[in-house]
């Protein structure tokens, strides 16, 4: 069968890929076309667009690339119509993929959510678009289930989270051989998680290495964005106790004791590495402004969310600082205060469920096709 994936961002292109492995052993004969990354494009298919092209992000930006957008959107219809596939398969990206769904299913065209629009943050009137324009959803996220079969009568299948999937198949990692290609001593790594996109890379890094003299006897590593060359981090890591991996997240989070992150996906992926985090954020002033009108969540990252309480502290707009930095990492530094949050993220694994999602959700798929095919 023929299968056309849109992931429009670098977690979208993580389990887009785990996605994709597991839909060729369900289907041997699958046929891929997919916008996605360089992870999707290692397992086999063809890349339509790279996520790279497709990223604005707030508010202002999106309204600055309109035109940009909606050409995009007017391409992939024109490409779905060429390609004729079995099933579409939408990774998040709800701006860009719920205006492909609107368009495609009363064309008779198949369709399958794979990781839900965050309805239940703003915009949670799109529900009725889902009902109208999903055949079957898969949710990552506990709290989702309940949130769309009970608050909103529209049954969906729980499947776990892919980052278990993908965090759990990763090969065990040479430490030394590691510190040694990318010139890190022995000292204990700090990870900076800054981001995916340019616009957010350049605004949350100033902040966080301004920490770095606090803190000698660390040193500091710039996790680099699949999405991003290389020479754009280079002049960030201007000190010796500031280094930089390109491509290599989970490797660097695999040996830190601590990190800065940018509020998004790597929050929930540091905590399911263990590692104690401060969450950051800080976006365009008036993106912030009307985000903050129309998001009644009580917590931006996802651990506090699927915990519902504060497990990792959130730094926000004004809040992220210097002075407050310096404070929050401190106290993840203190052994009686790692150990809370230790203890936190082996709850918050247990609540994910197991491994499996990518499975499950592959299995799905091709059977409520073939049972389709079948009518």
């Amino acid at each position: 069968m023929k299968y056309y994936i849109i992931a429009g961002e670098a977690s979208g292109d993580l389990h887009g890929s785990n996605l994709m492995k597991a839909l060729f052993v369900e289907d041997p004969d699958a046929e891929i076309r997919f916008w996605g990354g360089d992870l999707m494009k290692a397992v086999g298919g063809t890349l339509v667009k790279h996520y790279r092209d497709l990223a604005f992000m707030g508010f202002v930006e999106v309204a600055m690339n309109l035109k940009t957008i909606l050409g995009n959107i007017k391409y992939c219809k024109q490409d779905i119509e060429n390609f004729k596939p079995d099933a579409l398969i939408f990774i998040d990206y709800p701006g860009f993929n719920m205006r492909i769904a609107k368009w495609a299913k009363p064309l008779g065209y198949k369709t399958y959510y794979y990781i839900s629009p965050q309805i239940w943050a703003w915009k949670e009137n799109r529900i009725r678009d889902i009902k109208r324009d999903v055949d079957k959803m898969f949710v990552i996220l506990p709290f989702e289930k309940d949130f769309y079969e009970n608050k909103h009568n529209f049954p969906v299948d729980f499947v776990g989270h892919p980052l278990i999937d993908a965090i759990h198949r990763r090969p065990q990692l040479d430490e030394a051989s590691f510190r040694k290609e990318f010139d890190m001593d022995d000292k204990p790594v700090i990870a900076l998680l800054p981001g995916s996109r340019k616009q957010e890379i350049s605004k949350m890094l100033d902040v966080m290495l301004s920490v770095v003299p606090q803190f000698p006897d660390y040193q500091f590593v710039i996790a680099g964005a699949p999405g991003q060359e290389p020479e754009f981090y280079r002049q960030f890591a201007k000190s010796k106790n500031i280094h930089f991996v390109q491509n290599r997240t989970y490797d660097l989070l695999s040996i830190s004791t601590a990190a800065l992150v940018t509020s998004g996906t790597a929050t929930l992926e540091t905590a399911l590495f263990k590692v104690p985090e401060v969450v950051c954020y800080r976006g365009n002033w008036i993106s912030y402004q009307i985000a903050k009108r129309v998001i009644t969540l009580k917590f931006i990252s996802l651990v506090n969310l699927i915990m519902d309480k504060e497990v990792v502290k959130e730094l926000i707009q004004g809040e992220l600082n210097t002075k407050n930095l310096v404070s929050e990492l401190r106290k993840l530094l203190d052994p009686e205060k790692r150990k809370i949050v230790l203890d936190q993220y082996d709850a918050l694994e247990a609540k994910l469920g197991g491994d499996g999602a990518s499975v499950k959700t592959a299995k799905l798929i091709v059977d409520n096709l073939k049972a389709f095919q079948a009518l």
